[in-house]
């Protein structure tokens, strides 16, 4: 871990925080609106203002920040106060800085991004941030831009704060010469005794024409008797009634300007003197108006954002309105992004925003969710014609788009939902859409589906299978049962198949069908298929002191292949184990190979290239078999007991299997035929010269105990099957 850098004029930058005076068990409540809409905005689990002090820093104003260690060494901000512009830090676990870090380590912060907050000296008093749980790839300049503008607004706060000391601490006058905010003083009489530029400017007088000008000269005569009456409250000890409110001015030139009014007082060589901070309330309204755009419409393609889609939808429910939702999706953008960039990638999406108001010209409301999933209210219930809503989007996203000379083809999936008769609340609207969205995903190009009742208790089950498989894993109620591979030409068993089984409490020893999906999908997929790997070596390297010979094949899992890291952790375990790469065999499936091409195949050659044998499952069940068999480094192929097991009755599958086992011979492959149950077939495998065959013919997947006491001679020799 990185310490933070600590300024040249870091004396100089702790006495500019001095002036400021914050208590750090009140903060400074103005910045709240602040901090909150900076956290809605960006999507992130916390937003807070902290100042950096000598050792420690302190949180001002915050959201979402819980208990955490606020020592300077450790903060971000610390770290963000030593430069200018945003500091970025999109995943703190790769970062050297910070990846050992306690608050990265305990999980508070994955992603980073502060602005410094300067004093009018120039001194970084502290940082404006948002943090989050988890990575970002990225951080748009857009986004960059919008975090420097709330940095802007939580600076002009913070500015009024320490002229609100400086009054108090009768430093009032010469704290205001260089302010950017307009300050004038007077004496109890109401005379002015000082101003500094930027009050003259929003005034529209002269200094020299305020120096001992009554203050009301500046303000409407209508307003001139409200200054009086405050002026005589200060000097009482009563605060006045126009602090906060928005009155008058008149410039010398006969116009007006609003200015919102904040006063303090103080006694100065034993006078009563009282100091006036003015606001341009045309300014504040610009501010509001931005502060309101920023939190509330996208500032990519100009639609309502998700802050927005949820106070509709929570109105709309309130007033007991029936309407629907269509949420849509982009298929094909993360190709755009990637190969032609996020500028292009950013026109592509208004494009698509365009196609979505024509496409629904009578829609209640069409906001950008995030990412590439938009949202869209229909003053309807009828899903007639809430499904023709989805077809017209579908139709008009579809139509090509050239820009800057690319043809781009988008396709789009959408889930709709109904209300109130699929939900009573937003949540469960859009939990719904949701449901819906995720199976038109995965049923195929362009596919639209209404929300149905069964797509929430499936979603349940998901979840709890998901719990429970968690439990299975911290719980070691997996293990592992062995089939034996045995080589037709003598019978012999040469190695075995580990295969993954989940003893449950309740149901009894659980065969991979049940929940081997589910399993697949979580994000206990890489764990588990490494914990596999490691006990099937690890139980290879015991039974490989009596049968040198002896090999495991281990099925992998697409999860182990997405991070990349694959032949390290292969090689690591061959090393831990003391096994040859030789003895070692990984089976991968198509479906595997299909995911990320480029990724996959070199991570596999790797592993090739260490002499680990790969073998291709399942062969023969997909599309792309044949060309993947001429791409990929495999060694072997496992014909589909699919066809194994009808080769005594199916003429088709007889020819099938011998076409396989041909074309294996030709290309120097090693053929293993799964699904082997009966003499006959053994006997017919082998007269077409298959390798190996696997099946409860020669045996069923057993413990590692039955296993040795079935098919492995202590004496060194392996038993026929």
């Amino acid at each position: 871990m990185r310490c933070p850098d600590r300024s040249p004029d870091e004396s100089g930058r702790l006495r500019a925080l001095a002036e400021y005076q914050i208590n750090p068990a009140q903060g400074l409540p103005a910045l709240a609106p602040i901090v909150d809409m900076a956290a809605r905005l960006f999507d992130c689990s916390g937003a807070a203002v902290n100042m950096i002090g000598d050792t420690s820093v302190t949180l001002i104003a915050s959201q979402g920040i819980g208990q955490c260690d606020l020592s300077r060494d450790l903060s971000f901000c610390a770290h963000a106060i030593n430069q200018d512009g945003v500091f970025l830090v999109a995943d703190a676990t790769t970062d050297a800085r910070f990846h050992d870090n306690p608050l990265v380590r305990g999980g508070f912060i994955r992603f980073y991004a502060g602005v410094p907050l300067r004093a009018p000296s120039g001194h970084a008093l502290g940082a404006l941030c948002v943090v989050d749980e988890q990575p970002r790839k990225g951080f748009a300049i857009m986004d960059r831009q919008r975090l420097i503008q709330l940095a802007e607004m939580a600076a002009d706060k913070l500015e009024l704060r320490r002229l609100e000391v400086a009054s108090v601490a009768r430093r009032f006058s010469a704290s205001a010469i260089p302010s950017p905010s307009a300050i004038i003083s007077c004496d109890g009489d109401g005379q002015v005794t000082g101003c500094n530029a930027a009050a003259a400017e929003l005034l529209g007088w002269s200094m020299m024409d305020l120096s001992a000008a009554p203050i009301e000269m500046v303000f409407a005569p209508a307003d001139r008797a409200q200054i009086r009456d405050s002026i005589a409250r200060l000097l009482t000890g009563a605060m006045p009634m126009t602090e906060g409110d928005v009155l008058m001015a008149q410039r010398r030139d006969g116009g007006f300007n609003p200015v919102e009014l904040h006063w303090s007082s103080w006694t100065e060589d034993g006078r009563s003197q009282v100091g006036l901070i003015l606001r341009n309330a045309n300014a504040d309204q610009s501010e509001r108006d931005a502060l309101y755009r920023l939190a509330n419409f996208d500032a990519v393609t100009g639609l309502p954002n998700r802050n927005l889609l949820w106070r509709h939808l929570e109105e709309s429910f309130a007033a007991r309105r029936a309407f629907s939702m269509i949420l849509i999706t982009l298929e094909g953008f993360a190709d755009v992004n990637n190969t032609l960039g996020r500028t292009l990638g950013d026109r592509v999406l208004r494009h698509v925003a365009q196609r979505l108001r024509s496409a629904l010209p009578h829609a209640t409301l069409i906001a950008r969710k995030g990412g590439v999933k938009f949202a869209a209210l229909l003053p309807s219930r009828d899903p007639i014609l809430l499904g023709a809503a989805a077809r017209s989007i579908q139709s008009a996203i579809a139509v090509p788009l050239v820009l800057d000379g690319h043809d781009l083809h988008l396709a789009s999936f959408a889930g709709m939902a109904i209300a109130p008769d699929h939900a009573s609340c937003p949540d469960d609207l859009v939990g719904n859409a949701e449901l819906a969205l995720g199976q038109a995903a995965s049923g195929g190009r362009e596919t639209a589906l209404l929300f149905l009742p069964q797509m929430r208790a499936q979603a349940i089950a998901r979840r709890q299978m998901e719990t429970e498989l968690h439990h299975a894993f911290e719980l070691g109620q997996f293990t592992l049962h062995f089939q034996p591979q045995v080589r037709l030409r003598d019978g012999h068993v040469t190695g075995a198949e580990a295969l993954i089984r989940w003893q449950h409490p309740v149901h009894g020893l659980l065969m991979p069908a049940a929940f081997l999906t589910s399993l697949d999908n979580s994000v206990l997929a890489e764990a588990v298929g490494g914990w596999v790997l490691d006990r099937a070596c690890a139980q290879l390297a015991q039974w490989r002191r009596f049968h040198s010979a002896f090999t495991i094949s281990v099925n992998l899992s697409l999860a182990q292949l997405r991070r990349g890291h694959l032949p390290e952790i292969v090689a690591g375990l061959l090393r831990e184990h003391d096994l040859p790469p030789e003895c070692l065999e990984l089976e991968i499936t198509e479906n595997i190979i299909l995911d990320r091409h480029e990724d996959i195949l070199a991570q596999l050659e790797q592993i090739r290239d260490s002499g680990v044998k790969l073998s291709f499952d399942d062969f023969g069940t997909g599309f792309a078999s044949l060309n993947l068999l001429r791409n990929y480094p495999v060694s072997h192929i496992k014909i589909d007991k699919g066809f194994t097991c009808l080769v005594g009755t199916s003429a088709a599958d007889r020819a099938i299997v011998k076409g396989v086992i041909t074309m294996a011979r030709d290309l120097g492959l090693e053929v293993t035929a799964e699904g082997v149950e009966s003499q006959t077939i053994a006997v017919y495998l082998q007269g077409l010269g298959c390798d190996k065959g696997q099946g409860f013919f020669f045996g069923k997947p057993c413990s590692a105990d039955c296993f040795a006491e079935l098919y492995l001679n202590p004496t060194g020799l392996i038993a026929s099957a």
